[in-house]
């Protein structure tokens, strides 16, 4: 919007001086108004506060969320705006319901899931950082010492298509064996319906022969007697792939990328809260564990050893989900999605990690 200034001497219309004073301070009162109106509306750093609905699972794979909510680090970092950590999941596809429904708005979730989603949704939800990698691995009976032992044998995963499904789907394929999604084939794969505690203790009553399963529940159910047949890590470079990954509805990256922000620094600075302690992060996540629905506090013995076979991270470790997709397609649960590289939005992220003096991540 423009508007011609008025030239000294002028009088439009012969108005008096005092009346053209007034008009001219009514007009740029009106231009400097009309500017402040278009330039709040690029971020929403001065708008009201926006409330965060955060979705997670009561699992050691989400620590971070669970670490980040507890000693207040999202709340503090995300200033003016409000963070509501009340609503929990044990599955993906519940999860990803409540974020293409517009239930919720960041969510903690593996590649799996998140590859589901972006797909049937042709993009309503972005990666926008990594939480977590390692961590999962086949456990199995004792005397099941050999891959080719496993033929007629039952194992379990935590859910049909999750990231630890497809894993032991394709790892199965690269040995010989047959699976379907009914529990046909040469080795039986029943996903579960009610989630990684149920396995392990189906694994305990004998009705399952192992599982691939991510921690704590792997080192559960060593615990109970098994042993880890196939760790996970030593089937990808350098033992690093996604195991959780941070999603935000695409919508709401748009209309509130201030706030996006500003929670990405709580979960850069929650991960350096977990690094330098701990100990301490490590007591605030049992406690958060055993105040959620659906969640129990792990002994010290299990948490020790879970924490330490995960690395917790910001880097979503791209490449190695472009590897997912491959596995998922080859054993017939994953359709390729379109636009793969689309799926990443890491500027933000790369901007907090920026200003931490901390290295970029990459996308595809």
């Amino acid at each position: 919007m423009s508007t011609k200034p008025l030239n000294k001497g002028d009088n439009p219309g012969k108005l008096p001086g005092v009346f053209t004073g007034r008009l001219t301070v009514a007009l740029t009162l009106s231009l400097a108004l009309i500017a402040a109106a278009c330039g709040s509306s690029t971020s929403n750093a001065s708008s009201a506060p926006v409330t965060v609905r955060l979705g997670y699972f009561p699992n050691l794979t989400h620590a971070p969320a669970l670490v980040g909510v507890a000693q207040g680090i999202f709340a503090k970092d995300l200033g003016q705006d409000k963070l509501d950590a009340s609503q929990t999941f044990n599955a993906g596809p519940a999860e990803n319901q409540a974020l293409l429904s517009g239930s919720i708005d960041i969510a903690f979730e593996g590649p799996s899931s998140v590859l589901s989603a972006y797909s049937s949704s042709g993009g309503a939800i972005k990666i926008i950082a990594g939480a977590a990698s390692g961590g999962a691995g086949l456990v199995a009976k004792p005397s099941i010492t050999q891959p080719s032992q496993l033929k007629g044998k039952t194992l379990a995963t935590p859910q049909l298509a999750n990231t630890q499904d497809v894993a032991l789907r394709y790892w199965l394929k690269q040995q010989g064996f047959s699976t379907t999604t009914s529990g046909g084939g040469d080795v039986s794969v029943q996903p579960s319906s009610t989630g990684n505690g149920t396995i392990v203790t189906e694994f305990k009553g004998g009705s399952i022969d192992g599982a691939w399963v991510p921690e704590p529940y792997e080192s559960q159910m060593i615990a109970a007697g098994g042993h880890l047949l196939v760790d996970e890590a030593t089937l990808w470079p350098g033992g690093n792939w996604a195991t959780t990954n941070v999603v935000v509805r695409t919508a709401f990256l748009q209309q509130h990328p201030a706030t996006v922000s500003r929670f990405l620094k709580g979960l850069v600075d929650t991960l350096a809260f977990m690094s330098a302690n701990p100990p301490a992060a490590q007591t605030a996540f049992n406690q958060q564990l055993a105040s959620l629905q659906g969640g129990k506090a792990l002994s010290s013995s299990i948490l020790t050893s879970s924490w330490n076979r995960l690395k917790f991270t910001a880097d979503p470790l791209a490449a190695t989900l472009q590897t997912q997709v491959q596995h998922g397609v080859a054993v017939g649960l994953l359709k390729q999605p379109s636009n793969l590289p689309g799926i990443y939005q890491l500027g933000p992220l790369n901007n907090v990690l920026k200003a931490a003096g901390q290295p970029l991540v990459q996308g595809l």
